[in-house]
Formats: structure tokens, sequence, C-alpha cells
């Protein structure tokens, strides 16, 4: 993960790693109580999303459980907004979706990371933030990584690694992804 203007590093042993970690138990309690909750339990499973990130979402907002993720409150969803069933958001970056996304199931949004430097990996976490624009489309088994933009009406094809960032109309698929074609109307 390069170092740029939205790369966060919180070093072991410090009051934000304290932090950090407290987040990851409030987590994990609420994640386990949503990923209780069935897929006709829509309005349980929107309060406690609204829990888990600490803002409300709007009625559209649909999610199916199980989900994961190490956070929850460095997301922010738009309306309309559909998350499949198993997808995993380690958010600790930042993840910011717009309006009318669409996430397939078994996603993961990675936006955290550890050095590369074998000599560096043990001190802390690297984290970089994820932007999915509006009337995204990200399908079943895709991966996002931290410092990723994902323009508006994309999509990102099935199992697509997204390494860097996709502009608006497009799809993408690979490991790494690469566009595909425009998909402009």
């Amino acid at each position: 993960m390069a170092d740029d203007d939205r790369t966060r590093f919180i070093p072991r042993r410090t009051p934000e790693s304290a932090a950090m970690a407290a987040n990851v138990r409030r987590a994990m309690a609420l994640t386990a109580a949503l990923n209780r909750l069935t897929y006709d339990d829509a309005d349980q499973v929107r309060a406690l999303f609204s829990e888990l990130t600490g803002q409300a979402v709007d009625a559209g907002f649909c999610l199916i459980p199980p989900f994961y993720t190490e956070s929850g409150v460095h997301i922010r969803v738009g309306r309309d907004v559909f998350v499949n069933q198993n997808c995993t958001f380690y958010d600790l970056g930042g993840i910011d979706i717009g309006d009318a996304v669409m996430i397939g199931p078994n996603v993961s949004l990675i936006t955290s990371g550890h050095p590369i430097e074998p000599s560096r990996r043990r001190e802390g976490v690297v984290a970089k933030p994820i932007v999915i624009e509006r009337n995204v489309w990200i399908a079943a088994g895709a991966t996002v990584i931290g410092g990723v933009t994902v323009g508006e009406n994309s999509v990102v094809a099935a199992g697509a690694v997204v390494t860097r960032d996709v502009p608006p109309d497009t799809l993408v698929a690979g490991n790494p992804a690469r566009v595909v074609r425009s998909i402009a109307e």
C-alpha cells in the first residue's frame, strides 16, 4: 500500500490501537446478533446495522446475513443499497457506499493490511479508504482493496480483485482487475 494523504498507520500498543481493538470487540458482539437474524428480519437487520455503523440506514437498505466487519463505525451507506450474504467489510480505512449499489455474495471490501517489509509487518496496521460510487454492482466473490474508488455505474465482475481505481461506466474483471469494456448507455 503506497503512502498518500489517505493512508493511515496505526502503530501497535498505542491509544489508537487500543481504540481499534475496542471497536473490534463491539463489532463482534453486534455482528453475532445480526448473524442470528434471517432474510425475513429486515427491520431488525437495518436496526442492528445502523447501530453497528452509528448512522441510520434508509428503509431501502437490505442486507442478508451473515455479514462480517472488523469495526463498522467507518462504514457509510447511501440509499437503496443491497448487500448479499457472507460479505466482509474491513472498514478501518473507511468504506463509503453510494446510492443504489448492489453487492453480491462473498464480496470482500478490505481497507486495511500491514506494511509489506518483513521487518515492519508487526509494527501496526495500514489503512486506506474504499469509495463505491452510485449505481455500482460488485458481483459475487469480488475483492476490493483499500485506496480504490469504483466509479459510478460500473460493474466489478465475479471473482475480480480490484487494486486500482475503476473508471465510471466500465466493466472490470480479472486478477488484478482490468477494464474489459465501457458500459455507458
